[in-house]
């Protein structure tokens, strides 16, 4: 259940940042493709980037630019959400817990993104800060 809210919330957080973020955006330009991540245990949620724009969907596609399953939904959260990602991956990759389809290069441009995607810091609004004394 995890997992399918971590793909879900990862849709809705690149939906945002296509919309609001103008260097997310930029990484956006020139791609018209779709790429999904599923694991065996029948998780499975496609994305797709287009116009500068990314929209999720719940299942899979006939033909993803680029596909990542994960052979269990837990080892696709701890990967992940994994601090090192790249790191993660590779380890999950050599383990046969992960397996890509497609183009290897599609999948780096992907985890590129996720960068954008960590909350930012919330500044402090004037009413906020303490007051000086006179």
């Amino acid at each position: 259940m995890k997992f399918r809210l971590l793909l879900w919330a990862l849709g809705l957080l690149m939906a945002r940042a296509s919309r609001t973020n103008p260097d997310f955006r930029k990484k956006l330009e020139d791609k018209d493709l779709v790429f999904q991540i599923t694991s065996d245990d029948g998780v499975a949620r496609h994305y797709i980037v287009k116009d500068e724009r990314v929209r999720a969907r719940s299942g899979t596609v006939d033909s993803p630019a680029f596909a990542i399953n994960f052979t269990s939904a837990e080892k696709g959260l701890k990967a992940l959400t994994a601090k090192n990602a790249q790191v993660a991956f590779m380890q999950g990759i050599q383990d046969r817990d992960i397996v890509i389809q497609g183009n290897p290069a599609l999948v780096m441009w992907f985890q590129s993104l996720t960068k954008y995607l960590k909350p930012g810091k919330k500044k402090k609004s004037k009413s906020a800060e303490p007051k000086k004394a006179a």
